[in-house]
């Protein structure tokens, strides 16, 4: 399947039925559009956006969807009820020994095997798939300062090692690692992720053959590391995230790629990229026009986003030198 270059994410919105019909009628539009990738989370809006997806994946076929989900954080909720978190932890991870409360790192992320395992088939439920085509380790840079890089590396292994079984087990394509600052942040960072670790540790869990295929880190004009910071050691050279990824083979997923609409006021009357009529369109056209992306994710929970979104799919990418001149000359790679 040749994957769209815009997908559709699901994280911002209330908890309420309102952002659910939102979300549902968003996904129907979008795929209407053109679009086929649909980017969600277990703890997003407390699992909801996961079942809004569902209902909306009902009525499209299988093989027309790519759909990849996340684990690490810890929901504290369904989403559905009016139970306390602490009741809610112990009712479905504790009680059944799926979690322990000492597995848990700074009180709301944990990527344990079993736990790993029940929130995947949490997710497969909402979504109403037999399997995603990408589960995420869910920004498992939250967990490396309080571990440090030994004991997190381990950590990261057996993780791995439990990502392997489910794609064995047929409920995941793939797996790869959703973050927020891991790739972005310098080598030496606490939160500092190593692509070329990562990968061996991929090997060390599931042999040559792994099944490691994905990374998702944000992008967009206010936070351009990914393009043009060179924060990856990579065969003794030091490359930018993306130019690592390319190196490894490795699909991207751009997130963030409009960072809520904040950076919009800084691109300024008229300037936007060749093709576009908006500076929303213009920050999604950096995103998913920077070499190495696959697709550039961008939250939709209105039909009328994804209108204007999706006529990007029909622009070719801007080139490079189009977005050296938008980000004031640094270039990337």
């Amino acid at each position: 399947m040749e994957l769209s270059s815009i997908g559709l994410g699901t994280y911002l919105g209330a908890a309420d039925a309102a952002a659910d019909q939102g979300y549902e009628a968003s996904a129907r539009a979008f795929k209407a559009a053109g679009g086929n990738v649909f980017d969600t989370a277990a703890n997003y809006r407390g699992g909801r956006s996961e079942r809004a997806l569902g209902r909306a994946f009902r009525d499209m076929a299988r093989s027309s969807l790519f759909v990849s989900t996340k684990a690490g954080y810890l929901p504290m909720g369904d989403g559905a009820t009016a139970e306390s978190p602490r009741a809610w932890f112990q009712r479905v991870l504790a009680g059944p020994g799926v979690l322990a409360p000492e597995d848990v790192v700074d009180g709301c992320h944990a990527m344990t095997p079993r736990y790993l395992a029940h929130q995947l088939r949490v997710s497969l439920a909402a979504l109403g798939l037999e399997r995603v085509d990408l589960f995420h380790l869910h920004n498992p840079e939250q967990q490396r300062p309080s571990l440090g890089p030994e004991r997190f590396r381990r950590a990261m292994r057996r993780a791995f090692g439990a990502c392997e079984e489910l794609v064995a087990q047929g409920l995941a394509g793939a797996y790869g690692c959703a973050t927020w600052n891991g790739f972005r942040v310098e080598p030496g960072a606490p939160e500092h992720l190593s692509l070329e670790e990562l990968l061996e540790d991929a090997a060390a869990a599931g042999g040559r053959d792994h099944h490691f295929r994905w990374i998702q880190l944000p992008l967009n004009l206010g936070m351009p590391e990914a393009h043009a910071a060179a924060t990856q050691a990579w065969g003794g050279e030091r490359l930018t995230p993306l130019a690592a990824a390319r190196a490894a083979g490795l699909g991207v997923q751009a997130s963030a790629s409009l960072m809520q609409a904040r950076i919009l006021g800084q691109l300024g009357p008229g300037r936007f990229l060749p093709g576009c009529r908006s500076a929303a369109q213009t920050a999604l056209q950096f995103a998913r026009s920077c070499p190495g992306v696959t697709t550039a994710l961008c939250g939709m929970g209105r039909p009328e986003h994804v209108a204007e979104n999706s006529e990007l799919l029909a622009l070719p990418r801007a080139d490079p030198g189009e977005l050296a001149a938008l980000l004031g000359g640094r270039a990337g790679s």
